[in-house]
């Protein structure tokens, strides 16, 4: 750092760098003198008239700040604060022009003093440092729109192009030919009353969702494991009828099912082998951890939620079973009629 040491150091002459140490006397000496020079190269003819005692004109940026000059010699903001109990820099902040370079300079640096927050938090610090910045929100917003550090933390993500439809989605074939699967939940249950109180227990949905008309067929399903979820799916092959291709993904209820039924997937095993040859019945498993995959049905599970959600609300009693299987019958009809209106 550069200074000019007068006092301290008698060694210390002229512009040289300077290893001694800077009191806060100091610093409050150098920020008085630029702050001064600052506003005598802006408001000269301002100054020279709060001298004199006279009014400032309409035409000045500083009319209506009621400026006055401290003993200092520095224009300050003027108000109804004097007789406040706040501290001086934030009853009579001092005035900085907007237009110099010292203003950009100090917003800068209270820009990265609150961690390049928005233009709000970065007009507090400043008026908080004790700065009265000419036209603060204009500045503000144009230093802010060149911060590199703000285009980095706040860059627009990237929209990756959307590939080309599968053939699952765009064929003409009766619904469910093709579906998409997926198990959601669960709901807590009142199965039985016993003599400490109703006993609860869980009960998820597997919902098939029709990959060509976005119909939904749902079952109700008792636990989580590869058992019930193929009891599951022979009530949906029994009422919908055979299917050519399901996709899911790699849930171990699915994949366990896939291998019990023995249907053939896109997964290397060797003790795979077919199931219902005649139909042609394929199992396509997404990629791991890429639920993106399943957008088709997915937006569909989210559809029946809401629709869930509307119902419970009217519950009056406990959620039974029966219920359950009741309100999944209802939700998959109000999606179903929802699509053959469109």
């Amino acid at each position: 750092m550069f200074k000019i040491v007068q006092t301290r150091n008698q060694s210390c002459k002229g512009w040289h760098y300077c290893t001694a140490r800077i009191t806060v006397g100091e610093i409050d000496r150098v920020s008085n003198i630029i702050t001064r020079t600052v506003q005598e190269e802006t408001y000269m003819e301002e100054i020279k008239l709060i001298q004199k005692e006279k009014k400032i004109p309409k035409s000045s940026p500083l009319h209506r700040l009621d400026p006055f000059i401290d003993e200092h010699g520095l224009l300050r903001v003027g108000g109804h604060l004097h007789h406040s109990s706040l501290n001086r820099t934030e009853k009579n902040p001092v005035i900085i022009p907007g237009q110099h370079h010292v203003a950009a300079l100090i917003i800068r640096h209270c820009h990265e003093q609150v961690h390049h927050q928005g233009s709000h938090f970065t007009e507090g610090a400043v008026h908080t440092s004790g700065f009265w910045i000419v036209g603060c929100k204009r500045k503000v917003s144009s230093i802010l729109n060149q911060c590199v550090t703000c285009k980095r933390l706040r860059a627009p993500l990237i929209v990756q192009k959307m590939a080309n439809l599968p053939a699952d989605r765009l064929t003409t074939d009766p619904p469910f030919t093709n579906v998409g699967l997926d198990v959601f939940g669960p709901w807590h249950i009142s199965s039985r009353r016993a003599r400490g109180g109703l006993l609860y227990s869980k009960r998820w949905a597997a919902m098939f969702t029709c990959m060509s008309v976005r119909a939904v067929h749902i079952e109700v399903i008792e636990s989580h494991d590869t058992s019930s979820f193929i009891n599951a799916f022979r009530r949906f092959l029994a009422v919908r009828g055979p299917v050519k291709h399901i996709r899911s993904d790699r849930g171990t209820n699915f994949v366990g099912a896939c291998k019990e039924l023995r249907i053939p997937c896109n997964i290397d095993d060797s003790t795979v082998k077919t199931y219902l040859l005649n139909q042609g019945v394929t199992w396509i498993f997404n990629p791991p951890h890429a639920s993106h995959h399943g957008g088709a049905w997915e937006r569909m599970i989210g559809l029946a939620r809401r629709i869930l959600d509307s119902m419970f609300l009217q519950l009056k009693n406990k959620l039974t079973h029966e219920v359950l299987v009741t309100f999944m019958a209802e939700v998959a009809a109000i999606i179903n009629l929802g699509h053959s209106c469109q």
